[in-house]
């Protein structure tokens, strides 16, 4: 769960380029490699390609208010940007892992991690509170990204932005009922902005030769989906 160019989590600090101006249609990427990054956590599906043999190799970013029905729909809109007759091209795969809902969350990751286990691909999963965290960041202090869980609580990460570079200090996870925690910022999720920003640390990621294994990457659940156990 690292990120080149956005978090400090499991290997060293990497500095964090500027995003690419992805809402102008395309964002240039240093390299062409097919990849791919998808970001299910809310009800607008996210998802970002670079293709080399679609404009130049330039980022392409589309937003589906899927809602439920991604369940069925989620293939369609992969296939809609690369043809599955080109799966096998990828040279990298990237997903938001959450938090998020449990249905949504969990569709893209098990297809992320499907698709790099049988193409023995590279993998980056990626919080969906550290993608938000540069723009959400006060300042450089340790600061929390929050968001309510109606009937469960609040769920919180601890994140610090330093010279463009992210570190997630503590994973997103759910809080103890009598726990406060300051400075805070109430999560904003753009899946446009954060699933682009997801594309750009892969591709840095692969450029560093960063050991993406598939196998750590798993939706994070701050609470279980059928309640206590």
């Amino acid at each position: 769960m690292g990120c080149a160019g956005l978090l400090q989590l499991r290997v060293g600090p990497w500095t964090l380029e500027p995003t690419p101006p992805w809402r102008n249609g395309a964002a240039v990427m240093t390299d062409s490699p097919l990849l791919l990054a998808l970001h299910s956590c809310t009800e607008r599906f996210g998802v970002a390609v670079q293709d080399p043999l679609v404009d130049q190799g330039r980022m392409r970013v589309m937003g589906f208010d899927d809602g439920r029905s991604l369940s069925n729909s989620l293939i369609e809109r992969v296939v809609s940007l690369v043809p599955n007759g080109r799966w096998c091209e990828f040279k990298g795969l990237a997903v938001a892992t959450g938090p998020g809902g449990f249905t949504g969350t969990r569709l893209s990751v098990v297809m992320a991690r499907t698709l790099a286990q049988q193409l023995r691909c590279p993998l980056l999963g990626v919080s969906s509170f550290a993608l938000m965290a540069q723009r959400l960041a006060p300042d450089e202090q340790p600061f929390w990204i929050t968001q309510p869980l109606p009937r469960r609580g609040l769920v919180a990460g601890e994140y610090r932005v330093r010279a463009a570079v992210v570190e997630e200090l503590q994973a997103p996870h759910l809080l103890e009922a009598d726990q406060l925690v300051s400075p805070a910022v109430e999560a904003e999720v753009d899946v446009d902005a954060d699933v682009a920003t997801l594309l750009g640390c892969l591709q840095q990621a692969l450029q560093r030769d960063e050991p993406l294994p598939w196998q750590p990457v798993l939706p994070i659940y701050p609470t279980s989906p059928v309640g206590p156990v």
